[in-house]
């Protein structure tokens, strides 16, 4: 399957990727960026697992999502080393089908243990959540199960096994997402200091004693439609 231009929308049942875009490292209040993805060129950057067919696309520097189930977009360049991710989500309640207010949810330095050089890329799945169990990752649901909890998780690799801390499991309205309102998201991987940052405050802090310090990103949703723009990656200095 090829990916549309900026100008078409894509209709998405499954798996499809495509080349990387690496940018030149520039200074960004300190940090050096590694990658960035203004939207303006397609989905080349990305892949898409998606349990039911979903519509992705791109146009006028804004990605654009709308999941009838779990899809899970991974950008394909591997991180490693002292990262942070930066990006602006939105999610859309404006009438449409998949207009759910939900699920704004991540993965970040994502390791499949089983894999050749834990490469979480090498095994294709569904889309379904269960099935990213078996990964070593970072996580966040941001508004989760219908924009009632947000929730970080470090994931350990084992099936049917998602660990929950009860200081991680937030519960209040100012802890979820609000409608048609762009959001500023930041990751941080600092060695063993795992973070995530929402419209500048600091909600999740996390010391790893066993930190993961590669992998992948990807962006993580079920039953909704999300917008994402200013996409960036940049090194820690």
């Amino acid at each position: 399957m090829t990916f549309p231009d900026q100008s078409r929308r894509a209709v998405v049942a499954g798996l499809a990727g495509a080349c990387l875009l690496p940018v030149p490292a520039l200074a960004r209040g300190g940090d050096r960026r590694l990658f960035t993805d203004d939207f303006r060129h397609g989905l080349r950057q990305w892949r898409v697992e998606a349990e039911a067919p979903a519509q992705v696309s791109v146009a006028e520097g804004v990605l654009d999502i709308e999941a009838p189930a779990g899809l899970t977009l991974w950008f394909l360049p591997r991180l490693e080393g002292r990262i942070a991710i930066d990006y602006e989500a939105q999610a859309v309640s404006a009438g449409g089908a998949f207009d759910r207010v939900s699920d704004l949810n991540c993965f970040w330095m994502a390791q499949d243990p089983a894999a050749p050089a834990g490469d979480a890329l090498a095994l294709p799945r569904s889309g379904k959540f269960e099935d990213y169990d078996d990964l070593e990752t970072y996580y966040v649901g941001l508004g989760g199960n219908g924009n009632s909890t947000t929730r970080f998780r470090r994931y350990v690799g084992k099936p049917g096994v998602r660990p929950l801390l009860p200081e991680n499991d937030r519960r209040g309205a100012a802890d979820m997402l609000t409608a048609n309102r762009w959001q500023r998201i930041r990751l941080t991987a600092d060695g063993p200091h795992i973070g995530f940052f929402h419209d500048g405050e600091p909600l999740f802090a996390f010391e790893d004693p066993r930190p993961l310090t590669s992998g992948h990103f990807a962006l993580r949703t079920t039953a909704s439609h999300l917008r994402l723009r200013n996409f960036t990656v940049s090194r820690l200095v």
